[in-house]
């Protein structure tokens, strides 16, 4: 080949390597860290996500009112449309969550999707961020639809089912059972749900949850709520798995509830939690709960059970939700103080009642002006809850 022949092929190769290598970096979400004292064969891979990215730049755009209002899920009063008051409630602090109960949806399936629909556009034009729309849903007695709507047994039968037919039958009929229910909620408007419960029956638990667990082996319990939360969530349903750590003696609305376990009695209570962690739990209800060995305070109020165990030991980075601090169980603290509280400690989420949202909502607000909460605190509890809103497609 002669010299011009050369030159020319080098001319015609060096454009396409160039354009080669655009067209890997564009295609390519990955991106490689090179720590400072480490070889180039130990780098490390970091996958870049984009909803990450989305997520943070949303956050980065909205005022401190607007974010607080993001960490509570509150409810409405009414079934049959927002009533004056609930608009002018939610008009001032756009909560990033409504939890609906039985008081608001037994009437027809119509009258709830305007409901819901009415809740969400209110949000939407007063944030620009649509809210989660929740109910408990776990099956059996806890159903707060109209009855054949998004029906769902109880969570013990499907122990019943294991133990007559086997493990097979009792997950594929749970399987089936819950694709459906969260078929139907997501076409009524839900997208959220406040189950299953991950905790298996013990002697502690059993007059609270009775039929409520998916019965006494931490094995199967923890195979269930995995395959119940995956089923939800292929039906656009984000499923909240409660109540971590644990419960114990009676409801917690009206009674104290303490573990009293120690190391491997609370390694094996929170199994089930950490297998469906392993499998893909975006969200979790912390309970007003306390094991002493651990930690004095309520698992909703304590850094150890949400940042060190939950977080760290558990490796779960999903949203935190507490329950509403209006129970027996939660202590003496007012509502709006322990909201704040929980949310230094690690909550992302905090259940309020209607007549406290305002109140509330004003706590976080003074929290941050005097430095109790920090606004770091405050943008990384926002981002977890935009991001899940961005992965349900609620939200673009």
């Amino acid at each position: 080949m002669n010299t011009d022949v050369k030159n020319t092929s080098k001319l015609i190769l060096i454009p396409c390597i160039l354009i080669f290598c655009i067209f890997l970096l564009i295609s390519c979400s990955r991106s490689v860290i090179v720590h400072a004292d480490s070889d180039v064969e130990t780098a490390e891979e970091v996958i870049i996500d984009p909803l990450r990215i989305r997520s943070s730049e949303i956050v980065s755009s909205m005022s401190e009112s607007l974010l607080a209002s993001q960490l509570l899920i509150t409810g409405i009063d009414g079934n049959t449309g927002l009533l004056p008051h609930m608009i002018e409630l939610l008009s001032g602090a756009p909560a990033g969550g409504i939890m609906f109960f039985r008081y608001n949806l037994n009437t027809n399936t119509g009258t709830i999707r305007s409901l819901i629909s009415q809740c969400s556009s209110l949000i939407i034009n007063q944030s620009g961020i649509a809210p989660f729309i929740a109910v408990d849903h776990e099956g059996g007695t806890v159903n707060r639809l109209p009855r054949s709507v998004a029906s769902l047994p109880s969570a013990s039968s499907y122990w019943d089912v294991f133990k007559a037919e086997g493990e097979k039958a009792a997950l594929s009929k749970l399987q089936n059972d819950s694709f459906k229910a969260g078929a139907e909620l997501n076409d009524l408007g839900f997208n959220m749900n406040f189950a299953p419960v991950a905790e298996h029956l013990i002697d502690e638990n059993r007059d609270f949850l009775a039929m409520r667990s998916y019965g006494p082996n931490p094995g199967f319990t923890a195979k269930a709520a995995s395959l119940f939360m995956q089923s939800m969530a292929e039906s656009g349903v984000l499923c909240v798995l409660k109540h971590f750590p644990g419960s114990a003696g009676h409801d917690p609305h009206y009674a104290v509830s303490v573990l009293n376990t120690d190391e491997a009695g609370f390694d094996i209570l929170v199994y089930p939690f950490r297998e469906a962690v392993n499998k893909g739990a975006r969200a979790v209800m912390a309970a007003h709960t306390s094991v002493p060995f651990i930690d004095d305070k309520i698992a909703s109020l304590s850094p150890v059970f949400l940042n060190d165990i939950l977080r760290v030991s558990l490796k779960f980075d999903g949203i935190i939700i507490s329950d509403d601090f209006i129970m027996t169980a939660a202590g003496n603290l007012k509502p709006e103080d322990a909201t704040v509280l929980s949310i230094i400690a690690g909550s992302d989420m905090v259940l309020v009642w209607p007549p406290y949202l305002r109140s509330t909502h004003r706590a976080i607000m003074t929290a941050l002006e005097d430095g109790r909460l920090s606004y770091e605190r405050l943008q990384e509890a926002a981002q977890r809850i935009i991001y899940e809103k961005l992965l349900l497609g609620i939200i673009e």
